[in-house]
């Protein structure tokens, strides 16, 4: 027996790992180094493009709980980030480059894996799990939308700036995570009086943004919106967003800021730092001078500016079942961003589910729905059977869960009960179907 995945990032690469570790024999393909998109920079697998964060690491948080799923289902992405984490408060997140790396070498290293560098231009035969991403080659989507016959739909995606932690003045900005949670140093942060933010809320609205072409033109999409866009929707809209001030007290005051800008930790080394829920489509020139406004940033070293880029994905419900594979060609799945799912883990995840039934379709066995109350589950069906008349991607959040049988008013313990409920239900589904941490 032999599968193929199309695509070596998150979704692909936990794919092709479930895959192996089943032990079948899989071909992934990837068409980096050779064939480099738009956003991606380096030849590695799993490639983190935008932020560096896998989100909240408490399991009573929809991310946590994502992610002790897929913990418990051996997913090479969460021993990565363990691996490879970097200070972030009470979230997850890793030196990107020895993340990618990590899971790069574990991938080429492995028996099972055979490796091909080469651009995948139309649907391998056989079974096979297309994990192409959001920048899906041209080729590769004309091969989707003709076996299809649906056309795609597409919003944006950015990615925020990186600075030298060096060029940062400390002088006007502090160490602190919000509530004091994680290491004090694990986030610096930038604070604003509100003549500073008025001054470069107005800078920002009156920047010029990069030109968009006409293939890429559509929909901003809520989850990942540019900061200069969150801007134009209200003056005080970023103050409620990315420059919150809540939980921070300026040292230098012994107050809570007008406003606040934080920048995380991009590198173990602590060298490098990207400024959070920044994503831009300024021109680079912009950048440099607006951003140069926020206080302690005034003579930032930006190593990476900004970038925006489209994403593009399925009209899924019409399309896949719950189970990730195509409903008129039930060998072919799908996973990844492609699917409908929004954010890092989220891909990975659906890389996973992707991966146990790809293996099942081989055996000849009944492919798999993880119980709805369940974070992998609620992901999968908002896949296969969201009504929503305007299909959009969806990331992991509780709301997507069924309510809890009684009434706990206090919300941390609420959400307490929701993850514990879905984590004993996830345990009990996969030692019925015999699912553990490498087979299916």
């Amino acid at each position: 027996m032999r599968a193929t995945v199309v695509g070596a990032g998150l979704a692909g690469c936990e794919a092709a790992w479930r895959i192996a570790n089943s032990g079948v024999r899989v071909t992934l393909i990837e068409q980096k180094p050779s064939e480099m998109s738009a956003a991606h920079k380096s030849p590695l697998f799993a490639e983190l493009v935008c932020s560096n964060s896998l989100k909240a690491e408490r399991t009573a948080t929809a991310a946590g709980m994502l992610k002790e799923e897929m913990r418990r289902l051996g997913s090479i992405c969460i021993e990565a980030a363990y691996t490879c984490r970097v200070p972030a408060g009470g979230a997850l997140a890793v030196d990107r480059d020895k993340f990618s790396q990590y899971i790069t070498d574990k991938i080429r290293s492995h028996d099972n894996i055979e490796v091909t560098e080469r651009e995948q231009t139309d649907i391998p035969d056989g079974v096979c799990i297309i994990a192409t991403g959001p920048l899906t080659s041209d080729k590769m989507a004309d091969s989707i939308k003709s076996m299809l016959g649906e056309d795609y739909l597409s919003f944006y995606d950015a990615a925020a700036p990186i600075v030298t932690a060096d060029s940062i003045d400390m002088n006007k900005a502090f160490f602190a995570s919000r509530y004091d949670r994680g290491g004090e140093d694990d986030y610096i942060n930038c604070p604003f009086d509100k003549h500073q933010y008025e001054e470069f809320i107005d800078a920002l609205l009156s920047a010029q943004r990069a030109k968009i072409s006409k293939l890429d033109k559509g929909g901003v999409y809520e989850g990942c919106m540019p900061i200069e866009v969150l801007a134009s929707r209200g003056h005080d809209a970023p103050r409620y967003g990315p420059m919150k001030p809540v939980g921070l007290t300026d040292p230098h005051t012994g107050r809570r800021p007008w406003a606040n800008v934080q920048l995380r930790r991009e590198n173990s080394e602590g060298t490098l730092y990207n400024i959070v829920g920044f994503q831009t489509n300024l021109k680079f020139g912009e950048q440099r001078r607006v951003f140069s406004l926020i206080p302690g940033l005034e003579d930032a070293e930006f190593v990476r500016y900004g970038v925006m880029h489209r994403n593009t994905f399925l009209n899924s419900p019409k399309l896949l079942d719950c189970d990730l594979s195509l409903k008129k060609l039930p060998r072919l799945f799908f996973a990844g961003q492609l699917t409908g799912v929004e954010g890092y883990m989220e891909s990975a995840a659906s890389g996973i589910a992707a991966g146990i039934n790809a293996v099942r379709r081989l055996q000849g066995c009944e492919t798999l729905l993880f119980p709805a109350d369940t974070m992998l589950g609620a992901l999968m069906r908002h896949v296969g059977r969201s009504e929503s008349k305007n299909f959009q991607p969806m990331g992991a959040n509780l709301g997507i869960l069924p309510p809890l049988c009684y009434t706990v008013k206090d919300k941390r313990e609420r959400y307490a009960a929701i993850t514990e409920r879905g984590l004993s239900s996830f345990d009990e589904f996969v030692s019925r179907q015999g699912v553990n941490g490498g087979t299916a």
